[in-house]
């Protein structure tokens, strides 16, 4: 199997993408895009079919857009669409069906959607909603290609429509009965779409409303009874979709709740026995939904436990004989639940351990002989969990290693030849021919800038992986 790997980024030429071999590595660079994206990457999509994609970007035309063949790389850049974005593009999404693409953007009116048709590229820009959202378009979902959302940068905060390929916008729905606080930066719809969150600036800094399409926003669910305390740094549900749990920035800097669509919030999961001793920068359910780890700013840099629907947070599992030296960045579960990886700020820069649901943390593995260059800023294991990635702040700005269950880092695989040109900021893995997972989460909501689709790749700038 051969999968790609992309990444946006901040220097010419904005967007790079290599052959990726599992067990083999980095192949040689895609020549560039023979035309180049105008300015800094700020997000990349891959249609659902995996045969095109596209780059936001800061300057104009702030959206660019190519086909794509796996062993062959860009095509020939798509022609700009006849109307374009009015500002920098923020991000970009792909309709379920691949048959549309929606962009938010810093100029009204905030959301532009144009059809796409493969192998033509940009087609007609839809009209602009009757009623255009109020502020910078910051996120934009689709719900099942029925429903599009975007959270934007002045109240309302978040602005919904009807959708309907080949049509476009319906009437805008109502606005929720109770808004957002200020400035909403997130929006996505819940797995069965029978939800919508907005992660916003100030208090409750996530609000949950019921949804139904054709009618939209229904009665914000009520906040927890037990509010978040400061700003929300990561927010996952469980595989399950039956908790959420949230890493913040004030004691006890993890909170969890039970979830019920059509219910809400429960009521407050107690906190851990053994709280985080810092800010909670990130936070992982395992695939099982069995185990909860949470990274955060000072030592022990992480901490895990068991976790049970319905009880909340078991006894704190020990922290690994071997501590990260340092802020973990970003921590995840491989594929399988039994190992976990974090990227943090010091040497060696990414750390693994063997994994065991009841037991913890096993023996941490040996460093890779060759370690990332600099502080590890985002961590990804490949589908088969049989590769891992860092993402750093220096150059070569991303490292890749075989990985194995038991044995560890296997020798780091040879830079790409051409090296991005910027600051890896994530690393994501993607492929088609993947195996039948146990997704992570159903849905995260971040409370910087989100960007993406609930069903097309995420448009973040990072690093991507198709075929």
């Amino acid at each position: 199997m051969v999968d790609n790997i992309a990444i946006a980024h901040v220097n010419s030429p904005f967007v790079t993408a290599y052959f990726w071999t599992p067990g083999v590595g980095f192949g040689a660079k895609y020549a560039n895009p023979t035309t180049l994206p105008a300015g800094n990457g700020t997000g990349v999509s891959f249609s659902p079919s995996g045969i095109d994609v596209a780059v936001t970007h800061n300057n104009t035309p702030f959206v660019t857009a190519y086909p794509w063949t796996s062993g062959v790389g860009f095509g020939t850049k798509y022609a700009n669409p006849a109307t374009l974005p009015a500002g920098s593009g923020n991000g970009v999404a792909f309709s379920p069906s691949g048959k549309d693409l929606a962009i938010g953007s810093t100029g009204p009116p905030y959301i532009m959607v144009y059809s796409w048709i493969t192998g033509v590229g940009f087609g007609t820009k839809y009209a602009d909603p009757g009623t255009t959202p109020t502020g910078t378009g910051q996120a934009v979902a689709f719900s099942y290609g029925s429903d599009i959302a975007v959270a934007h940068a002045i109240s309302p905060s978040v602005t919904a429509y009807p959708w309907t390929s080949g049509v476009g916008f319906g009437a805008k729905y109502a606005d929720p009965g109770t808004l957002p606080g200020v400035a909403g930066l997130g929006v996505a719809f819940s797995p069965f779409g029978n939800d919508i969150a907005v992660a916003s600036v100030l208090t409750p800094f996530i609000q949950v409303y019921r949804w139904t399409s054709g009618i939209g926003f229904g009665a914000k669910y009520a906040n927890p009874a037990t509010a978040i305390p400061a700003g929300a740094n990561e927010a996952e549900f469980s595989p399950s979709g039956k908790d959420i749990a949230i890493g913040h920035n004030a004691t006890p800097y993890v909170t969890a709740y039970p979830w019920t669509s059509g219910v809400g919030f429960g009521t407050k999961y107690a906190n851990p026995g053994t709280l985080p001793p810092n800010n909670g920068t990130g936070v992982a359910f395992s695939p099982s939904g069995k185990d909860i780890l949470i990274g955060h700013a000072t030592t022990p840099f992480m901490t895990a436990y068991p976790w049970i629907t319905g009880t909340g947070f078991g006894t704190k599992y020990a922290n690994p004989s071997v501590l990260l030296p340092s802020t973990a960045q970003g921590v995840n579960f491989s594929p399988s639940g039994n190992d976990i990886a974090a990227a943090h700020n010091l040497s060696p820069f990414i750390s693994a351990y063997p994994w065991t649901s009841g037991v913890g943390f096993g023996t941490k593995y040996a460093n890779p002989t060759a370690l990332p260059s600099s502080t590890g800023l985002y961590v990804a294991f490949s589908p088969s969990g049989i590769d891992i990635a860092v993402a750093h702040a220096n150059s070569p700005f991303v490292t890749a290693y075989p990985f194995a269950h038991g044995v560890g880092f296997g020798a780091k695989y040879a830079d790409p030849s051409t090296l991005p040109t910027g600051t890896g900021n994530g690393v994501a893995f993607f492929g088609v021919n993947r195996p039948a997972l146990i997704p992570i989460s159903s849905m995260k909501i971040w409370t910087d800038t989100i960007i993406g689709s609930t069903v097309s790749l995420p448009a973040i700038t990072g690093i991507s992986v198709g075929e």
